[in-house]
């Protein structure tokens, strides 16, 4: 691959990826996409009973409330912070609107908390039509985009073959991707990881696996950044 593809193929997959959001707290040395957030999301927001999703954003929920990151962040990533999600929605007028909103908000903390590990503190929830019946059939949530196959890395990255065998033998772990070039880097006594996970583990858990893993027996002791791109 000529350089110049190699870089246009790293913008597109970058600007693919949407917000960098910290995942867990501070200490925890993980971000995770809006992409990768965006189908987990969306699947159980159309559980809810009369409502279709249609749109689904995350972000800072307070921007002057946020923390010092532990580790070195990947370009681009949101700090550390209690999170909000935004989202638009559809729905009838079999129940009031304020308790199927409320449904709407409980799924929403639920899947952000539990199947990924978000720290969500607000769910803000606009509805853009009011429908006069449930689809008969709802269309099946979206799926994640293709998972990114590794790109090439840079010219002069350091050798990473051993770290990136441990980090993709760790339970939950799917592949190693390269949406922010090379799938490993370490330099300067920091490693950075990005990787996609099974949507059957928690994205924070196996974060924080793959961090302990790297880790494990170092005499170095390096700084792990590890940046979640899908859940598939």
């Amino acid at each position: 691959m000529t350089a110049d593809r190699w870089v246009a193929r790293t913008v597109r997959e970058r600007l693919g990826l949407g917000r960098l959001v910290p995942l867990g707290e501070a200490a925890d040395g993980a971000w995770l996409a809006e992409r990768a957030a965006d189908p987990v999301l969306r699947r159980a927001a159309a559980a809810v009973p009369a409502v279709v999703p249609v749109s689904l954003r995350v972000g800072l929920a307070d921007p002057a409330e946020t923390a010092e990151p532990a580790v070195p962040p990947p370009p681009g990533a949101l700090p550390p912070g209690p999170l909000r999600i935004e989202a638009d929605f559809a729905a009838t007028a079999d129940a009031p609107l304020p308790v199927t909103a409320a449904a709407l908000r409980a799924a929403l903390f639920t899947a952000a908390r539990e199947s990924l590990g978000l720290l969500v503190t607000e769910v803000d929830l606009r509805v853009t039509d009011l429908l006069d019946q449930a689809p008969a059939a709802a269309a099946p949530p979206e799926e994640p985009a293709a998972v990114p196959p590794p790109v090439e890395p840079a010219a002069g990255a350091a050798p990473t073959g051993a770290v990136a065998a441990v980090a993709a033998r760790v339970p939950g772990v799917a592949v190693l991707t390269g949406a922010l070039g090379a799938p490993v880097r370490e330099e300067d006594g920091h490693i950075r990881i990005e990787l996609a996970t099974t949507r059957e583990h928690r994205a924070l858990d196996v974060a924080k696996a793959v961090r302990s893993a790297v880790t494990a027996g170092r005499t170095d002791r390096p700084t792990v950044t590890v940046v979640i791109t899908a859940v598939v």
